[in-house]
């Protein structure tokens, strides 16, 4: 489809309309809402002012920025990186090939992590957060962002990523409350943190090769592989973990569907204990709530349950 060799007058909504037909016709998951973004993009105007320039004619450069977007859409490029930001956490987050683009089920950590801060005291208290592998910055700048005494540190293998990372701390006005560093997973920090937080690469490496396209030839390897079981990440933190952790501290750590026992498995330690797997809106087990206990021995049964949502205050 190309709208600049169409020989009629072409107005925003006809365009609208003609993005979400070619869009369907590819069996795109979302077409209403890709078109609509995309327009919006592609033009300038936010969604009342679709509505209000919907019987506008198109110019020709116009039609020209709308067939640019389009394509890339149907070459299977997320929307996303279309626009060059992804909204998370009700907050926009600059994305570039350096990242993944943060997913909705990823946010099950962030509620997961207030409800424990929550049950603890108040926000307002000073913490001391990491977030291993932060690529944008999504889980540690939406973190600080509902947390106003907290500081913390994001790390990433990726130098860009971290250029990423560090430019929506400022962006978001984050930036006096968060620092970076380049490292491999928890290798370069100090620890006695209160609350770790991760979204490790997971999967399969043997299983990239099926992925959707969207993930597949956007997302960056380095942000997926998980090694030959999608474990290997898990391997690292759960070996850094207690080191990582302050006493009574908490870890929070996506998984993958079907990796949270094995997982889970990986964190049997002299101070260590999983404690739950809170599921996302599928019901599938997405956060593996990982517990350093405050005495150096592992909780177990009812006390395991009491110490469920306590975290402690920065000493």
């Amino acid at each position: 489809m190309s709208m600049t060799e169409l020989g009629r007058p072409l107005s925003v909504a006809e365009a609208r309309r003609a993005l979400a037909r070619a869009f369907a016709d590819a069996s795109l998951d979302a077409p209403e809402l890709d078109a609509r973004l995309l327009i919006s993009h592609a033009l300038g105007l936010d969604h009342a002012g679709i509505v209000t320039a919907a019987d506008r004619i198109l110019d020709y450069s116009e039609r020209q920025r709308v067939d640019a977007a389009a394509t890339r859409r149907l070459g299977r490029e997320p929307v996303a990186r279309i626009l060059g930001v992804k909204e998370f956490w009700s907050l926009p987050f600059r994305v570039t090939p350096a990242v993944l683009v943060p997913r909705p089920e990823t946010e099950t950590v962030i509620e997961t992590a207030l409800e424990l801060i929550d049950t603890g005291g108040p926000r307002g208290r000073a913490l001391r957060l990491a977030d291993i592998g932060t690529g944008s910055g999504a889980l540690l700048l939406a973190l600080l962002h509902e947390l106003p005494g907290a500081h913390g540190v994001g790390t990433d293998r990726s130098i860009d990523a971290l250029e990423v990372a560090a430019e929506n701390a400022v962006r978001l006005r984050l930036a006096s409350r968060a620092g970076f560093v380049i490292c491999d997973f928890g290798t370069a920090l100090a620890g006695a943190f209160d609350l770790v937080v991760s979204n490790p690469p997971y999967v399969a490496s043997h299983d990239i090769a099926g992925l959707a396209p969207e993930v597949r030839d956007h997302d960056p390897t380095l942000a997926l592989d998980g090694g030959p079981d999608g474990l290997a990440a898990y391997r690292m933190i759960a070996a850094d973990a207690a080191r990582l952790l302050a006493s009574g501290g908490h870890l929070l750590v996506e998984v993958g569907a079907g990796l949270a026992a094995a997982a889970a498995g990986l964190f049997s330690g002299t101070d260590l204990v999983v404690v739950s797997m809170p599921t996302d809106l599928a019901g599938i087990p997405r956060v593996l709530h990982v517990l350093r206990a405050a005495d150096g021995s592992p909780p177990s049964g009812p006390r395991a349950q009491k110490t469920l949502g306590l975290l402690t205050e920065t000493r």
